[in-house]
Formats: structure tokens, C-alpha cells, sequence
């Protein structure tokens, strides 16, 4: 028995080693204490890293993407000291290739990831169900299987998202409004997008209610477009519902030019409005995007995407283009004008 071990048996008290081995135990313990805080230190400058899975091009995602990084930078992370964002994009705006960008994001072991729309999330979610995903704008998510409920999403997915299909009634409503006279109109939808069926199952039953014939007109690239709008003229629309779609969206100006070109009424996202078409009327999805940094903050600092309810917005905003409304000679009922929150002159 150590001469240690035989004072406590005894009942003594414990000597001291002596002083040579005394510098050494402290020695060892400066040494394990020093490389303690050298690990936690690294630990803590060691960047987030976040995926971004852009399911269109990065020009036409551009500024959802930079309301995203405006957000991050107010909350504190900087790029390139305690911040990475690995980006992975559509650019040739084919659906079937988000399978293999997802994987591509998965294989860096990214922290979190971020994206929008139902393709792009169902990929990511097909891809792991481990690392945090954010969806910074998405159409019902529970009708298209994301997440079994909004209040409880389980799993790793969480972030924003609203109605389309209650958006697509409201925009036919709007139209007929502004068009008392219209019989037909045309939709446009991302024939990819599993999001659009049940947007056509609300959207249907609505137009017929409102005395409307719809035409649905389906694209999976800009290079559809054209064959599209030549459809609409054929089949006589006298409008045009411009659904939500991550690759519409980043179209939507070249569309509502397009629209008004060819005499045609349109109602979209804001885009639709600022690039010359009728009407717009929608959410502010670069503000849905900077919400998703909030998600992201959460998630960094320890919070489960399964504990974080995902938030419904319910602004919806109206926008006028009064110079495209008046060269299509539209007589404006006031009951329109005054609902606008913007009137482009």
C-alpha cells in the first residue's frame, strides 16, 4: 500500500507529494487546463456553415438571398469570420436536378440548411433527416407532405409559409372584379411543381363561382413561355393568374411585360406589377426570407426545428400599375384603387 493509500487507512491526513513532483502534477494540469481552453476557444471561432439550396438561378433569387444575409448580419454573423454560406443553384431551372444539389449540401455537413419552395424542400428532406432545414417561403406544406402540422412540424423542418391556393382565389376574385366582363382566364403553373395540385383543386371550383372558364397552361423552363403565351391566345383568355412557383418568380417581370405585350391582364407576385404587368397581389417573400434567419439563429443556438412551429404569414398586399392598366384601357373600378397599397403612376 502507497505510503498516500496508508495515511487515509489510518485515518491521517494525506501528505502533500513533494516539491519536484509537486511541479510536475501542476505542470500537467497547466498543460491539460491550457489545451482546454485552446479547444474551446477553436469551437467557438469555427464558422457556422449554412446551406443554401437556391431552386432557381442565383440572379433570380438574388434578393431573397440578400434580404437573408442583410438579416444574418444584424443578428451578429459576419462571412468569412463566424459565418460560411455554401450555395448550391438552379440554373438551368431543372427540377430534377435538385436531388443531386441537395445531396451535394448534405455530403459538406453544413450546420443548418435554407430554401424555398415545395421541390427544393422535398428534396432536402429526402436527403437527410438530420441537419436542420429552414424553409424561407414554401406553399402548404402539409398538403404536400413536408410536415404532418404547422403548430408541430416534428423532424427538422421548420420555417414560413402561406396559402397559395387561397392566394390564387383571391387573385381570380380581384381579376373579375377589375374585369366584370371577363369570361376566360388563363393560369400559369410550374407543371414540376407538386405544390400546384392543390392549388388547382381551390382554384377551379373558385372560377367557376365566378363565372370564369379557366385554362391552365403549364411550363417547366423560360423556354416554355412562348409556346405558353401562344396557347393563351388561342384558347381566348383575357387574363392572366401568374401561380407561385420558385421559377415563375424569378421570371416574373419578363412575364408581366410578356402579359401586357400581348394584351393580356396579368396578376402575380409584386415582380409581375414592377415589370409591367396589371396587377400584383402577394407576399413580401424577401422579408419571409429574412424571417428564415431568425430560424437559422435559433437553430445555432441550440433550438430543434421540431420545437419551432412554422409561422403562417397573412399579409397579403395589393399593387397597381396604373400605366399598364390604362394603355390596356381598363376602366379601374375605385373599389380596386382603394384596396392598393401601392400605385405604380
Amino acid at each position: 500500500m502507497g505510503r498516500w493509500a496508508a495515511a487515509s487507512a489510518r485515518g491521517g491526513r494525506i501528505p502533500w507529494p513533494d516539491p519536484v513532483h509537486r511541479r510536475t502534477f501542476v505542470a500537467l494540469i497547466g498543460s491539460a487546463f491550457a489545451a482546454l481552453l485552446a479547444a474551446l476557444a477553436q469551437a467557438r471561432a469555427k464558422p457556422a456553415r449554412i446551406g443554401f439550396l437556391v431552386p432557381t438561378s442565383r440572379k433570380g433569387y438574388a434578393p431573397r438571398i440578400e434580404g437573408f444575409r442583410a438579416a444574418l448580419r444584424e443578428l451578429g454573423y459576419v462571412e468569412g469570420k463566424n459565418l460560411a454560406i455554401e450555395y448550391r443553384s438552379l440554373d438551368d431551372d431543372r427540377y430534377e436536378r435538385l436531388p443531386e444539389l441537395a445531396a451535394q449540401l448534405v455530403a459538406l455537413k453544413v450546420d443548418a440548411l435554407v430554401t424555398g419552395g415545395t421541390p427544393a424542400t422535398l428534396a432536402l428532406k429526402r436527403a437527410t433527416s438530420t441537419i436542420p432545414i429552414v424553409m424561407g417561403s414554401i406553399s402548404d406544406p402539409v398538403a404536400t407532405g413536408v410536415v404532418p402540422s404547422l403548430a408541430r412540424p416534428g423532424g427538422n423542418i421548420t420555417g414560413s409559409m402561406f396559402f397559395v391556393a387561397e392566394l390564387g382565389v383571391k387573385r381570380l376574385e380581384m381579376l373579375s372584379q377589375a374585369l366584370p366582363r371577363m369570361k376566360r382566364v388563363a393560369v400559369l403553373m410550374n407543371a414540376d411543381n407538386v405544390s400546384m395540385v392543390p392549388v388547382e383543386r381551390e382554384m377551379r371550383p373558385a372560377a367557376k363561382q365566378l363565372g370564369l372558364e379557366m385554362q391552365r397552361h403549364n411550363v417547366r423552363s423560360p423556354g416554355d413561355f412562348d409556346s405558353a403565351f401562344a396557347a393563351m391566345a388561342a384558347g381566348g383568355a383575357e387574363a392572366l393568374v401568374i401561380v407561385e412557383d420558385a421559377m415563375l418568380n424569378a421570371n416574373a417581370r419578363r412575364l408581366g411585360a410578356a402579359a401586357t405585350a400581348k394584351r393580356l391582364v396579368s396578376i402575380g407576385a409584386p415582380d409581375v406589377a414592377l415589370g409591367g404587368g396589371a396587377f400584383a397581389y402577394g407576399v413580401d417573400q424577401v422579408e419571409m426570407f429574412r424571417r428564415a434567419a431568425h430560424y437559422i439563429d435559433k437553430i445555432l443556438k441550440g433550438a430543434k426545428p421540431a420545437d419551432l412551429p412554422i409561422e403562417r404569414v397573412t399579409k397579403f398586399e395589393l399593387m397597381v400599375n396604373m400605366r399598364t392598366v390604362k394603355a390596356l384601357g381598363i376602366a379601374l373600378p375605385q373599389t380596386v384603387l382603394v384596396r392598393a397599397e401601392r400605385v405604380i403612376e
